[in-house]
């Protein structure tokens, strides 16, 4: 299934979220618990708008480590939970110990759920980058999370987010993953990082919903990525590396030797179209990609 949403793919805790919150009654945030192990959804008040996001904490956490965390952001018309279906960070979280964000876009009256990144969605009045500031206060009230290791992934218009964040809220995100998405003209245009930042595109050559090529609103894939490889000052020259196997070929294009020893990736399918690809149908696990690729890093660049 193809989308602007994505597609399906494939004990008790020492951390929790308590059902309420009291550290900021201004934003009237409650959170409870799911009929899913180990996720909360976690209601707030922001900006007069009620907006959720449902947080993932896996179970044998040890409450006295600082704890990554990893935004999930669902693409254009779509929504928190069916992202956290098709993700399946869980068992990554689990064996990682890190927590998983799935933030719900807002809705206006010209726009389905979406995240204001400029570009289509320039009519919106939502204010996203503060949106997204407030949970990560609301969140680090809550629970030891590591604020030197906050990661951004998202799929179609939540990776758009990812760049967004990128470039506005830099000093929040160590490292951004994109699947299908782009950057709008806008977010390319006044991008504005404060730190060399690591980033990861996965996309597919048959995406018309979000052309390889770009089109009158979001940059073509290789400008995103020649941006990023001259802000961060890397190689101009990518290692390649073609994986084969019986169904499919995949290009690994990385760009090494960058600022603060971080990378820019591109992992490029030429049969997939506008989809968070599985091992099963593509012969890649975004989930797997982004998790490997981000958690080398953190604010100050490669984890040594």
């Amino acid at each position: 299934m193809s989308s602007c949403g994505g597609s399906n793919s494939s004990g008790s805790q020492d951390i929790s979220i308590p059902p309420e919150t009291d550290n900021d009654n201004s934003f009237n945030e409650t959170c409870i618990d799911t009929s899913r192990s180990g996720i909360k959804k976690c209601d707030l008040k922001h900006d007069n708008l009620d907006r959720f996001y449902y947080v993932y904490t896996p179970s044998n956490l040890d409450s006295n480590e600082s704890i990554p965390v990893l935004f999930a952001f669902h693409g254009y018309g779509s929504s928190a939970m069916r992202h956290l279906n098709y993700t399946n960070y869980f068992p990554l979280a689990d064996s990682n110990n890190f927590i998983v964000i799935y933030p719900q876009g807002a809705t206006t009256a010209s726009l389905s759920t979406h995240w204001n990144v400029g570009g289509w969605t320039s009519k919106s009045t939502i204010n996203d980058l503060d949106f997204v500031d407030t949970v990560i206060s609301l969140l680090k009230d809550k629970i030891q999370i590591d604020e030197t290791r906050i990661y951004s992934s998202g799929m179609s218009n939540g990776g758009y987010m990812g760049y967004h964040l990128a470039c506005n809220l830099s000093s929040k995100f160590a490292a951004i993953a994109s699947v299908t998405g782009s950057m709008t003209n806008d977010t390319f245009n006044e991008c504005d990082p404060t730190h060399p930042t690591p980033i990861l595109q996965i996309h597919g050559l048959l995406d018309f919903i979000v052309p390889f090529d770009g089109n009158a609103g979001s940059k073509s894939i290789p400008d995103v990525i020649n941006y990023w490889v001259n802000y961060n000052s890397c190689n101009l020259d990518p290692e390649t590396l073609i994986k084969y196997d019986d169904y499919s070929l995949v290009v690994y294009e990385t760009y090494s030797n960058c600022l603060n020893n971080v990378n820019v990736k591109l992992i490029l399918h030429p049969e997939m179209g506008h989809d968070w690809p599985s091992l099963q149908e593509y012969s890649v696990s975004a989930s797997n990609e982004i998790w490997d690729f981000v958690s080398q890093y953190d604010l100050y660049g490669l984890i040594e």
